[in-house]
């Protein structure tokens, strides 16, 4: 066994109702919070009340699509002036992202700049970021235990992750109840993100004992229930089982890798105004297929080879189902959640060789089972528009 290390977020509470526990949660932390919410503050109103009925100061600041490094520093300004001693993110990835990221830049000076990936200088955090607690009202992103806040940058038109160790939350809560409320467009979304996340992990290089449990029991249960929640929005069953695929991702990605999916994610979130669920979940399916075409060409003895059948077995239920078949599989599972193409975000033919180059040098895409050439992956984005 390769030698490998498993952190996430200091305390993980699952469960139907488990919102009830976040003033409680939250005293134990400070007595000033800044609510870091989806574009409705008024969804946020059952947390707010619990932060009244504990004695908590509070304020919030609301995030209407997905966080830009402009947002965070207004939303880092609010919590200073506000004099917060404690972050709560309460809504999709956005939401919690940016809390994230504000619970890290509220006590490390300078700009942000000086601290992301990619665009900025990357540096370290200094102090430890203010205590966050995390909670997820959508089952996708897995951002509750995951040590990265992904913001955008519309002048350099790319998104990157401010990352460090410190960023784990505190807490991570986890309701299944809070996402009822979902439509199907956001489930389906949303769902295939946590799929494309516990697939991605248990394919990278990266990949551990650990990380694998979490990937295979998330691949599951996600299998088995995101058609019926999209179906059924009302079916607690499906929704608890998605919210416990996105922990599942999370948890993995945190560990070990992601992949060409998340690759292509961050330019093409950064160039346009495309959901990043939707994305994921045009590109999984080519990803997978190219993937396996390069790895038979050019590694025909890679053991991701195998985890790919095996992540057909799991996808399928079938005991004799080869790679081939799960691809084939989350085609299909594609087409029934109508998830539409890049196309309808803008993408086109004219721009798909500037997303190949920034692919390419994406964090992420260092986490593939194998280096993908311009043109396999100017075939991916083709085969996804």
């Amino acid at each position: 066994m390769t030698v490998f290390e498993f952190i996430t977020a200091g305390r993980i509470v699952f469960g139907r109702g488990a919102i009830a526990q976040i003033g409680a949660l939250a005293q134990s932390y400070g007595e000033r919070a800044l609510v870091v919410t989806g574009g409705s503050v008024e969804r946020a109103r059952i947390v707010q009340e619990a932060l009244n009925r504990a004695g908590i100061a509070h304020t919030a600041f609301a995030v209407a699509h997905e966080p830009t490094v402009d947002l965070a520093q207004q939303a880092v300004r609010m919590a200073r002036d506000f004099g917060a001693q404690v972050v709560i993110g309460f809504g999709g990835g956005a939401a919690v992202d940016l809390g994230k990221a504000v619970a890290a830049l509220t006590t490390n000076p300078g700009d942000p700049l000086d601290y992301l990936e990619v665009i900025g200088r990357g540096k370290p955090l200094g102090a430890d970021p203010l205590p966050y607690l995390a909670v997820p009202t959508t089952a996708g992103t897995g951002a509750e235990v995951t040590r990265n806040a992904v913001l955008a940058s519309p002048e350099h038109r790319v998104k990157v992750s401010l990352r460090s160790p410190k960023m784990l939350p505190r807490v991570a809560l986890i309701d299944p109840e809070l996402t009822l409320s979902l439509p199907p467009g956001i489930t389906a979304s949303t769902g295939m993100d946590a799929l494309t996340q516990c697939i991605e992990p248990f394919v990278s290089p990266a990949a551990n004992a650990l990380t694998d449990v979490f990937c295979r029991d998330g691949i599951q249960r996600a299998a088995r229930s995101l058609l019926r929640a999209y179906h059924d929005g009302s079916e607690i069953d499906a929704r608890e089982d998605l919210s416990a695929a996105a922990l599942m991702g999370g948890l993995a990605l945190a560990n070990a890798k992601l992949g060409a999916v998340h690759g292509f994610a961050a330019p093409i979130g950064g160039m346009f105004d495309a959901p990043h669920g939707a994305v994921c979940a045009a590109l999984l399916a080519p990803v997978m297929r190219a993937n396996l075409d390069a790895l038979r060409e050019r590694a025909p003895e890679h053991p991701s080879l195998e985890r790919y059948a095996e992540v057909a077995r799991l996808l399928t239920g079938r005991l004799d189902a080869a790679a081939d078949d799960g691809v084939q599989w989350v085609e299909a599972l594609t087409h029934d959640l109508r998830v539409p193409g890049l196309s309808v975000y803008g993408v086109n033919s004219d721009v798909l060789p500037e997303i190949a180059d920034k692919a390419a040098h994406a964090s992420s895409m260092k986490g593939n089972p194998i280096a993908l050439s311009q043109a396999e992956l100017a075939g991916i984005l083709h085969a996804a528009l």
